[in-house]
């Protein structure tokens, strides 16, 4: 058996070894870390808003009014006026009946699976799930089945042969390629063998869509049962916590069985103030959405001209794929040394041989910002 020690120094040898960095600065499209000022690719701050006057002065305010900590889990003392009004209006934001509040996404995809789910029924899921999904299997017992990255006519062909399919997970953006799923055929599927499914729209949420609903709006599709829709509030909304959306039954259910929700405190109400006004600005400023789909466009025709291949992604996710762990790390370090903060993606993150530059973009980037990356990843990879 090897010492703590010697797995770290193995992982170090692979290249496969993670160091954090302290950030001095508030996260942006400028941030200071250690002692160096870096424009930055790297932040899932989607639509800018983690620095919004009026996001922080909503907090501040929250914090005023109901102090920085709720004190108690949502079932005992902890659930306010502001957690139930977010509640309410991320519900009728995305057009369902109830929405329930979870701390983080890993928690929430966790409680679903858990709370909806027993051992003797089977879990499908894309093979390139985010890890809050794959462990929420684990965590159930049940016996796991993982089909090929999107391809329904797989799943298609092992839902009919399951007698108990107990529920379907993806992620409706995945967030390593960013890609979408193929949610109107997994919403036929699901229908067709009588099974709920659980799309994680992390990556969606606030980014995609006319109005900014999410993967579901983007394809045209409605929020109606099976489905069991999950999103963050850390990444385009730019603050923190998740929620959980559907038909009133679903909600109370996991009210009385989701164990991560049951057993926690409760997110700081000034944070669900927080998430109030940065949701009023998705639903006011189109703009956001829609400059950073023109950032997008305007990076991908770049790198096209590079001679560079990217992914299908039309999503502010765009990872370059380099191969190896030691051509991404090269990379990284080649552009943080041009001033542009693009850390390597390696395994077990993404699957062996496909270490990326993970590259996002936020509505606070601007044309600039773009062109100078393309500059700069032309002399960090071609080196």
């Amino acid at each position: 058996m090897k010492t703590l020690s010697e797995e770290l120094a193995l992982r170090r040898a692979k290249h496969l070894y993670r160091e954090r960095h302290v950030l001095e600065s508030p996260t942006g499209v400028e941030v200071r870390l250690d002692d160096e000022t870096l424009l930055s690719f790297c932040s899932n701050d989607y639509l800018g808003l983690a620095n919004h006057p009026r996001v922080i002065d909503a907090f501040r305010a929250g914090a005023n009014r109901y102090g920085v900590g709720a004190g108690a889990s949502h079932l005992v003392s902890g659930h306010s006026r502001a957690h139930h009004a977010l509640e309410e209006e991320l519900a009728d934001f995305i057009g369902t009946e109830r929405a329930l509040l979870f701390s983080t996404g890993y928690m929430a995809n966790l409680g679903v699976v858990g709370a909806l789910t027993d051992r003797q029924e089977v879990i499908f899921e894309d093979r390139l799930n985010h890890a809050s999904l794959i462990d929420a299997a684990r965590l159930t017992r049940a016996k796991v089945i993982r089909y090929a990255h999107a391809d329904t006519k797989h799943l298609g062909k092992m839902l009919a042969q399951t007698p108990r399919p107990g529920l379907i997970t993806t992620d409706a953006v995945f967030s390593m390629d960013g890609d979408m799923a193929p949610l109107a055929t997994l919403h036929s599927l699901a229908m067709r063998h009588n099974t709920r499914w659980l799309a994680d729209d992390a990556h969606g949420f606030g980014v995609l869509g006319r109005n900014g609903r999410g993967s579901f709006e983007h394809l045209g599709l409605t929020l109606k049962p099976p489905v069991i829709y999950m999103a963050t509030l850390g990444k385009a909304l730019g603050v923190f916590g998740a929620f959980v959306a559907g038909e009133t039954a679903l909600i109370e259910t996991l009210i009385q069985r989701a164990r991560t929700y049951i057993y926690t405190t409760a997110l700081p109400p000034a944070v669900a103030e927080a998430v109030r006004a940065s949701l009023r600005i998705v639903r006011e400023e189109s703009w956001r959405r829609e400059h950073l789909q023109v950032l997008v466009e305007r990076f991908r025709m770049g790198v096209k001209q590079l001679g560079y291949s990217l992914t299908t992604s039309a999503t502010p996710i765009q990872p370059l794929i380099l191969g190896e762990a030691q051509a991404a790390l090269d990379a990284s370090r080649r552009l943080r040394e041009q001033g542009i903060l693009v850390p390597a993606i390696r395994p077990p993150t993404v699957p062996e041989g496909s270490a990326r530059l993970r590259i996002t973009f936020s509505a606070a980037h601007d044309a600039t910002h773009v062109d100078r990356l393309l500059t700069a990843l032309e002399k960090a990879i071609s080196t």
